[in-house]
């Protein structure tokens, strides 16, 4: 089985090796001539000879450059061949890209992916939305992608409906992420806990909040005890506010996630306007002293070491 794949960064780079690894050809292209294969979308599409299956073209691009990608694939694929938009694309854009590549009978699969650049070692986990027939025919392709085992891939309905899953699942990412962040924070302040590395450590095996997030947070505490190293800044690529929007367009709460998403904008703050005016009022009301620049407690009380 042979396909061609659009955009080698971190991800896709990855992905050509391990589909490789499991025996399957593929004709990488990237903007980046040192890395690719191909010279220009035509000249991949132009080297999947395989006359016993579709042409497929699977895309890791960012999400700005999908459009004008599926643009110029439409007018290279012919009916019967099949896209796949790996990127982290809005549930809402498949079903328009889908009806567009349908105008020449090119079939369209939306799949999330998730695994980071640890996906060429451990695999990656894929959630897909599309016909049955068509994410059956893409099957081989999965199973060299997913980790091996039974569990890692879902056909989680029509299309639209991978990305779906993998928006919900960065939305629950944020949201555990924001859990470990708080609780780091709080075992820093307390004097009593003179460890907090280890502590982490520790709840790694046989507690119900281990996860591989929490092992991510180990290796990063071991680099960096204190996390003096790192600005408190992170940033948010769209799907954890599409989750929020969701949950508000289906009536359901999700306080967790929603909190999760506000707290990385918190971090963007030098001097919270917000918090500016909290001070104010209870300056007002109770008497309390407003602290300026120029006041020296005006300084956050540092966190022990």
């Amino acid at each position: 089985m042979e396909l061609g794949l659009v955009g080698l960064g971190k991800m896709g780079g990855n992905m050509r090796e391990r589909i490789r690894g499991a025996g399957l050809t593929v004709v990488g292209f990237d903007h980046n001539q040192a890395i690719s294969d191909a010279t220009d979308l035509a000249d991949m599409v132009a080297k999947l000879t395989a006359t016993d299956q579709p042409k497929i073209v699977w895309v890791m691009v960012p999400v700005q450059a999908i459009d004008p990608v599926l643009t110029e694939l439409a007018e290279l694929l012919s009916e019967g061949d099949i896209v796949i938009d790996g990127g982290n694309s809005r549930w809402t854009d498949d079903i328009r890209r889908a009806e567009l590549l349908s105008h020449k009978g090119i079939e369209f699969v939306d799949c999330g992916v998730s695994g980071g650049v640890w996906g060429l070692e451990n695999g990656y986990a894929l959630m897909c939305g599309g016909d049955d027939d068509t994410v059956g025919t893409l099957m081989p392709i999965f199973t060299a992608l997913k980790p091996e085992g039974e569990f890692g891939f879902v056909h989680a309905g029509k299309v639209g409906a991978g990305h779906f899953a993998k928006m919900v699942h960065n939305g629950i990412e944020y949201a555990i992420m924001q859990a470990y962040a708080e609780g780091f924070e709080l075992l820093e302040a307390a004097e009593i806990v003179q460890n907090v590395p280890d502590t982490f450590d520790s709840w790694r095996e046989g507690t119900v909040i281990r996860s591989w997030l929490l092992d991510l947070m180990v290796n990063a505490l071991k680099d960096d005890t204190h996390l003096d190293k790192i600005r408190g800044y992170a940033d948010d690529s769209g799907e954890g506010r599409w989750t929020v929007e969701a949950a508000i367009d289906h009536a359901v709460p999700v306080p967790a996630i929603a909190a999760s998403l506000f707290a990385r904008f918190s971090s963007r703050q030098e001097d919270s306007p917000a918090m500016k005016a909290i001070a104010a009022m209870r300056n007002q009301f109770g008497g309390h002293a407003v602290k300026g620049a120029e006041d020296p407690s005006y300084a956050t009380p540092p966190i022990k070491h």
